[in-house]
């Protein structure tokens, strides 16, 4: 199986590459794509970069030139209550929570797309990673630290157990490329609690190692 996994930072990629036997590496686009196998999987990883524009474009580039079966969407996003610090989510859908497109469209719904992407491989993934939770991922550019903004998100979608800033640009770029979508996140802090920003600065030691856990976990299986 042909499987790529895209991050959105260094810290969350850097303990994904020794996972690589015969690695290389080979940069497109300005993206670092960083090839090699696991198991008998043939697996390529890479940093998009922050934000829905640089998700979109790495994603793009990465099915266009590598032809994933799957692509895996790992990394780390904060919460809305619904699941707590270090908690790994595997989403069921993912959704914009910043889009709206005018008259005749719903919050949320990109032009010519859903206003929610499945995830249809969840249920699967979940089997092998079983104290993982699901519920959707809310996604948008812009780092959510206000109560109120996580009010909105849930407003929008009450049942969002996580935001963050690219997984539903890399479904979105994966629904109009017709590749199935995996999203899986660690949560990092709580948008809205008194020592959010707290939360988040400390959490780094631990978290990127569960999202780690995860997808080897994930990778073992499929």
């Amino acid at each position: 199986m042909n499987l790529a996994i895209i991050a959105a930072m260094d810290k969350e990629m850097r303990l994904l590459l020794p996972l690589l036997s015969g690695a290389a590496q080979i940069t497109i686009n300005g993206t670092v794509f960083h090839t090699g196998t696991v198991g008998s999987h043939n697996v390529v990883i890479a940093k998009c970069g922050i934000g829905k524009v640089n998700a979109a474009i790495g994603a793009l580039t990465l099915i266009d030139t590598f032809h994933p079966d799957v692509v895996i969407n790992s990394g780390v996003a904060g919460g809305t209550g619904a699941a707590g610090i270090m908690d790994v989510v595997v989403a069921d859908e993912v959704a914009y929570h910043d889009v709206w497109c005018g008259p005749g469209t719903v919050p949320g719904e990109a032009a010519e797309c859903p206003p929610r992407f499945s995830c249809g491989l969840a249920k699967d993934v979940r089997r092998y990673i079983p104290e993982a939770k699901g519920g959707l991922v809310a996604s948008g550019d812009v780092f959510v630290a206000d109560a109120a903004v996580t009010r909105h998100i849930l407003d929008l979608y009450p049942d969002a157990v996580a935001v963050d800033m690219e997984s539903a640009a890399i479904a979105h770029v994966c629904f109009m490329k017709n590749v199935p979508f995996i999203c899986i996140r660690v949560i990092s802090d709580t948008p809205g609690a008194e020592d959010n920003m707290a939360q988040y600065e400390n959490f780094w030691e631990d978290a990127p190692a569960h999202t780690f856990s995860a997808v080897r976990t994930l990778l073992e299986n499929l």
